[in-house]
Parts: structure tokens; sequence; C-alpha cells
């Protein structure tokens, strides 16, 4: 683990490389047992107990805490650590591929809702990702001498980006203000347009603004138009496509 740690990542972030494989590879490990699952091949079935099927998501969160703790009890180097990294991924990529049942409350796991448990995986990755090449969370990154010596300047720089991280939140942009704890330009630009039509920041501060609404409601039209069908064949082609609704029969009136 040495050479690999001094050649292939930086120092000390070999645990997070080992997580975020585990978690990617978990993912599409799961995904594609569950299709096979779906599409009645393999030797794979649903596992129940007494009647009651248990998703995955349950052994997740299992492991999710029992990396966690290890992760903390074992510290930044060893064997030890890099295990509970391990162990860690695997419960993250479990329960994140069930995240729409646990957001529903239902089983939603082939319907159009399931596909929110692809879009937090692809985002989780992400951000794996960028934490992995450099990037540090909330913009604090590469401080001089000068800027550690200050804790004033970097706990401002937390604060405020945090801050337009949550008032991108709040308007309704989930995504770029995740992505903004991580890449402060983000959250600075999603936080200063304007908000989606139906977040609560509009109900708030649009609801005598009509013709803030308005544009808000035009914007995210011509948004939706333009990037929701790319979005969701790139979700279908990563988890598989949703099972048709079925036909609404019409009401006579």
């Amino acid at each position: 683990m040495g050479w690999f740690e001094r050649n292939i990542v930086e120092p000390g972030k070999l645990p997070l490389f080992l997580a975020l494989v585990s978690f990617v590879v978990t993912f599409l490990v799961t995904r594609g047992i569950t299709r096979l699952i779906r599409a009645g091949k393999g030797p794979f079935g649903n596992i129940s107990s007494g009647g009651v099927h248990v998703h995955h998501v349950v052994p997740g969160v299992i492991l999710t805490i029992a990396g966690g703790f290890g992760a903390v009890a074992g510290g930044q180097y060893g064997f030890g650590s890099y295990l509970a990294a391990v162990i860690f991924g695997i419960g993250a990529g479990l329960v994140l591929d069930e995240f729409a049942l646990v957001l529903h409350l239902a089983d939603v796991y082939w319907t159009p809702d399931g596909r929110k448990s692809v879009e937090m995986v692809v985002l989780t990755a992400a951000l794996g990702g960028m934490l992995l090449i450099g990037f540090s969370p909330l913009g604090v990154n590469n401080l001089s001498e000068d800027q550690q010596q200050n804790r004033a300047v970097a706990i401002v720089t937390v604060l405020a980006n945090f801050l337009f991280a949550l008032i991108a939140l709040f308007k309704g942009k989930v995504r770029l203000a995740v992505l903004g704890v991580v890449v402060p330009l983000v959250a600075l630009v999603a936080a200063v347009r304007l908000a989606r039509p139906t977040s609560p920041w509009a109900k708030r501060f649009y609801r005598s603004r009509p013709r803030a609404r308005a544009r808000a409601g035009l914007r995210a039209y011509h948004h939706d138009r333009r990037w929701a069908g790319p979005g969701r064949r790139f979700q279908d082609w990563i988890g598989g496509a949703p099972d048709p609704e079925p036909a609404r029969s019409l009401e006579r009136r």
C-alpha cells in the first residue's frame, strides 16, 4: 500500500480512494444484479425473511456505520483504516442505490422516482472524485502560511461559501448546492440566479413579484426542456429504465 499511496494517489488520500472505488463498484455490481433479477436471468433473487423483502439498504446501513466508526477509530493510515474505508464505500453504495426508497418510504426502485437514486450516486461519485484530485470542502484549499495563522480568514471563507450553498439549496438547486460546497464559484453563481418556481425561496420572495415569478418559470421551462431528457436517458443507461407507467383512463364528467 505504501508504494501505491506514494505513486498513485496523494499521501493521506488512499482511504478516500479505496472508499470511492468500493462505492462505485458496489453500485455497478448491485445495479447489474437487480437488472438480472428484474429480467428473470441468472441465479440471483430477492432476499426475504418471514415474508418481508429485505432491501439491500439494510445491510448497507450496517456496513456504513461499521465502516464509519472503524475509520474514526483506525486513524488515517494502516490496514485497519484501509479496510474501514472499503467497508464504508460498500455500505454507502448499497444505501444510495436505494436512496429513492428511503426518500419516499416506498418501493420506487423501478419507477421514475427511482431515478433519484442514480442521480445521488453520480453526484456523490463526482464529489468524491473532486476531493480526490485536490479540491477541499468549502473552498479552503492550499492556504498559505499567513492564512493558516489567520484562522479568522478561513472561518469567514467557510461560512460565506456555506451561506451561498444554503441559498442555492433553498432556491431549489440541490445539485448545484452540493457541488458548491466543494467548488465555491458554483455556489455563488447558483445563489445569485433566479430560484426554481417551486422552491421555498420562490414561494417566499416571489409571491408579490409576478414578473420574477414569470421569469423563474420561463427559465425553468427552457432548462428542463433542454436538459431533462438527456439527463433521464443518462440515468436510465446507468441504472436501467423504469417500468412504464400504466395508462390513465379518462374519467367521465
